[in-house]
C-alpha cells in the first residue's frame, strides 16, 4: 500500500474561500474530523485532544495542569485540618513555566482547528464545549502564568473565541426552533464583548471589532423572524378594527385581551 496521498487529494479538491471540513469512518468504526487544505488533509479525533494524546494519562495539558492546582489546594486543605506543625503548600504559588504556556498554546491552536471545522458541519455542541475549554485556557494562563507575556498573549482572541461560542449557541437554539434563545445567546456574547472592551479600557473598539458586527449582523437578521406574542398580535388587530369601524370584532378582540389579562 503507497504511502502517497496524492489520489486522496484529487478525489477531496480544495475549495477556496470556504472550511472544507467533514466526517469519516475509520476502519475500526470511529470517527474522524477532515479537513482540506491547499496542500493536504488535517486529520483529528472528535472527542479529547484533536491529535488522540493523553498527556501525563490527562485528556490534555489544560486538563493535567488543572488536576496539579486541584491536588495542592487539597493538600494545603488537608494539613489545616491535620493541625501539622509545617505550614501548608499554598496554592497561590502556583504557576506555569514559560515551556508550559508555549505547551498549552500549541495545544489550544488544535483545538481551535476542531472548533473552526465543527462549526462548518453544525456541530454547534461540539462548538461550544472546544469554545469554553480554549477560554478555560486564556483564564489559566492569565492568572497562573510566571511571565506577563504569557498572561496576556492570547487575549487578543478572547473576543474571537467568545464570538464563536456565541454563534455556537445560537446555531444550537435555531436547530431546536428556538429563535428567541438564539437571539438571548446572541446578545449574551454582544454584553461580553462590551464588557471586555471595557475592561482592557478600549470601550470605543466595541463598535469596530469585527466580531461585534458579526454577532449584531446576525441578531438583526433573526429579530424581524420572532413569533409575535399573542397580546401584541390581538392588540394589533384590536387597532386594524378600529380603524376599519368593525366595531363588532372590536368587541370580540377586547374581551379576548381581558381574558388574557385575567389569566
Amino acid at each position: 500500500m503507497s504511502d502517497d496521498i496524492s489520489q486522496l487529494l484529487r478525489d477531496w479538491p480544495f475549495e477556496p474561500g470556504k472550511i472544507n471540513a467533514r466526517v469519516v469512518t475509520s476502519p475500526d468504526g470511529s470517527r474522524r474530523i477532515q479537513v482540506r487544505i491547499d496542500l493536504g488533509i488535517l486529520q483529528m479525533f472528535p472527542e479529547g485532544r484533536p491529535d488522540g494524546l493523553t498527556p501525563f494519562g490527562f485528556p490534555s495539558l489544560l486538563e493535567f495542569h488543572e488536576s496539579r492546582l486541584d491536588e495542592l489546594r487539597q493538600d494545603a486543605a488537608g494539613d489545616q485540618e491535620s493541625g501539622e506543625a509545617e505550614p501548608p503548600k499554598d496554592p497561590e504559588s502556583f504557576s506555569l513555566t514559560p515551556e508550559e504556556c508555549r505547551a498549552l498554546r500549541d495545544e489550544a491552536v488544535q483545538f481551535y482547528h476542531r472548533y473552526v471545522a465543527l462549526l462548518a458541519l453544525e456541530d454547534f455542541e461540539g462548538v461550544i464545549q472546544d469554545t469554553s475549554r480554549n477560554l478555560r485556557v486564556l483564564d489559566f494562563c492569565k492568572k497562573h502564568a510566571e511571565r506577563e507575556e504569557d498572561r496576556t498573549i492570547l487575549e487578543q482572541f478572547r473576543p474571537y473565541i467568545t464570538m464563536l461560542r456565541s454563534r455556537a449557541y445560537a446555531g444550537l437554539a435555531l436547530k431546536e426552533n428556538e429563535p428567541k434563545a438564539a437571539v438571548l445567546a446572541l446578545e449574551e456574547g454582544l454584553d461580553t464583548l462590551r464588557k471586555y472592551f471595557a475592561e482592557h479600557n478600549q470601550p470605543q473598539l466595541f463598535e469596530q471589532s469585527n466580531e461585534v458586527q458579526m454577532l449584531r449582523t446576525m441578531r438583526d437578521a433573526l429579530v424581524p423572524k420572532l413569533p409575535v406574542s399573542q397580546k401584541a398580535e390581538l392588540h394589533a388587530r384590536l387597532e386594524r378594527a378600529l380603524s376599519q369601524e368593525n366595531y363588532e370584532l372590536a368587541a370580540i378582540l377586547r374581551d379576548e385581551l381581558r381574558m388574557l389579562k385575567e389569566a
